[in-house]
């Protein structure tokens, strides 16, 4: 491949919530995982490529949310994606991973982007499976509202299963803990990572082949765990959406970064 089709990978911290670990596993907890702190971490992405195009993968939710929601609220999406040279305003390509609250929030963030979300997200978020409190929590109706707003101001790209975005850079669809949930497949330099986003919240939910509680369909959530590894180079190349451990296994672009923002390629 050149060198346009080898990308940088970021993930971005922007919130964090306390919680134990009994509320990350669907069932009973694991029988090596005693209840205790298990916090999540809430992130944004971004890969930037030689030839200076740049993705975001989700957008995340603002303060606003945040206090709605009851999570601690770090930094701006925004102010992280300046921070490693992304303007917000000059990003042409977003692509959602899936469309719960705390993935496609700051709806004026990114004023010229297209935004990629699969057909069976769109579906999911505006049908009949949102008659349901259970399904329809995970979702804010602002962001389903500001997504159709977007596909009439002909800003919005449909996906249908696994799709090539760019050279180096694809879309998988998993499903499981949302209807259209959208892996990312991105060539680096070392290798091919996969951004799992919420199709594994944590490392351990993977590792102990037990989901996240917020699940639309369990054996799908599971066989997303499969075909994450079977897309990356190696299990270690798998990003979860939502695990502290990234950053701890990660090293920041910059020092000042650590903590913030952390550099997968």
């Amino acid at each position: 491949m050149s060198a346009d089709n080898v990308w940088e990978a970021y993930a971005i911290r922007y919130a964090h919530h306390e919680r134990m670990a009994r509320e990350n596993f669907l069932g009973a907890l694991p029988a090596d995982i005693h209840d205790g702190p298990m916090p999540l971490d809430y992130f944004v992405w971004a890969v930037k490529s030689a030839g200076g195009r740049n993705f975001v993968i989700d957008t995340g939710f603002d303060e606003a949310m945040a206090r709605k929601r009851q999570r601690e609220f770090l930094h701006s999406p925004g102010e992280g994606l300046q921070a490693i040279g992304i303007k917000p305003d000059r990003v042409e390509d977003v692509i959602l991973s899936h469309m719960h609250y705390d993935h496609c929030g700051n709806h004026a963030m990114f004023p010229n982007a297209r935004y990629h979300v699969q057909d069976r997200e769109m579906m999911f978020s505006t049908g009949r499976s949102m008659c349901h409190a259970h399904q329809r929590f995970p979702f804010d109706a602002e962001d389903v509202i500001a997504m159709v707003r977007r596909l009439f101001d002909g800003k919005l790209m449909f996906h249908d299963g696994d799709e090539e975005i760019a050279p180096g850079l694809s879309v998988h669809h998993v499903g499981g803990h949302s209807m259209g949930l959208q892996m990312v497949r991105v060539n680096t330099r070392r290798g091919w990572v996969v951004l799992a986003t919420d199709a594994a919240h944590l490392y351990a939910n993977m590792e102990r082949d037990t989901p996240y509680p917020i699940v639309y369909n369990v054996a799908e959530v599971l066989e997303g765990y499969r075909r994450a590894h079977a897309l990356a180079s190696s299990p270690g190349h798998v990003i979860p959406g939502h695990d502290p451990l990234v950053l701890a296994r990660y090293s920041p672009p910059l020092p000042e970064l650590k903590n913030w923002i952390a550099r997968l390629d």
